[in-house]
């Protein structure tokens, strides 16, 4: 936000758990913000996702490179329209390593860095990390949307998950590893911003109480909020 007494500033939240402002320029939002509008279109766009319990949530999701679903993966939209999966993107695979050294305070850890690197090939320079993203999921909130308290606990890998915010503020409530209660810390997640929890807060709840409609930047052109969360599978070959 333009005209604050202090800006805001890298802050580890947890052990593990680094919140980035402002990590993500304008101009690189809105190539984002294009490339999830192509995403979202069918085949295995964006779809409602139920719950086993009988009940449906509020954020629309669409998936790329593996589709999540209450508790599971799969290679194609099993609860939506039964299509392949869309394929992940290898600068958004890059972009993720590089929002994992931007949080961890590693080389390449820079936004002029990280908007250079998703417009190119992926590539694992020797000497870098070589968890390949291969997963993102793609939440997009409308209206009154929110998201539970709950843990990404369906990969195999333990390499950070990376979450990269457009559109409206939120409030990120960010758990402990045993509980979906206290204790929590909340979070102030505008348009721009990176989160990355890995190591000992790799499996903490987490979830999103409220969006702050209408407080997307004026020149994105987004209304509503979408979050970019970004993961390493682990599954090799066990999905088929």
């Amino acid at each position: 936000m333009d005209g604050e007494l202090f800006p805001r500033e890298r802050t580890e939240i947890a052990p593990g758990a680094v919140h980035v402002p402002d990590w993500l320029g304008p101009e690189r939002q809105r190539e984002l913000l294009a490339a999830c509008r192509e995403w979202a279109r069918p085949p295995a766009g964006l779809r409602t996702v139920s719950t086993p319990g009988g009940g449906t949530m509020t954020a629309r999701q669409v998936c790329l490179g593996l589709h999540w679903y209450p508790y599971a993966y799969a290679r194609t939209a099993v609860d939506g329209d039964g299509a392949p999966v869309k394929p992940m993107p290898g600068w958004l695979a890059e972009l993720g390593r590089d929002a994992v050294a931007a949080a961890y305070g590693t080389a390449a850890g820079t936004a002029a860095t990280a908007a250079t690197a998703a417009r190119t090939p992926a590539h694992t320079p020797a000497g870098r990390d070589a968890a390949a993203y291969d997963i993102a999921l793609i939440n997009f909130y409308d209206g009154d949307a929110r998201m539970g308290m709950h843990r990404d606990a369906e990969e195999k890998s333990p390499a950070p998950v990376v979450s990269l915010s457009l559109g409206d503020t939120c409030v990120f409530r960010f758990g402990n590893t045993a509980s979906r209660g206290r204790p929590y810390q909340d979070v102030e997640l505008r348009s721009g911003d990176l989160f990355v929890f890995g190591g000992p807060s790799r499996a903490a709840y987490h979830g999103v109480p409220k969006v702050l409609s209408g407080t997307a930047p004026p020149g994105l052109g987004l209304t509503g909020r979408l979050n970019i969360t970004l993961r390493v599978g682990g599954f090799g070959d066990q999905l088929g």
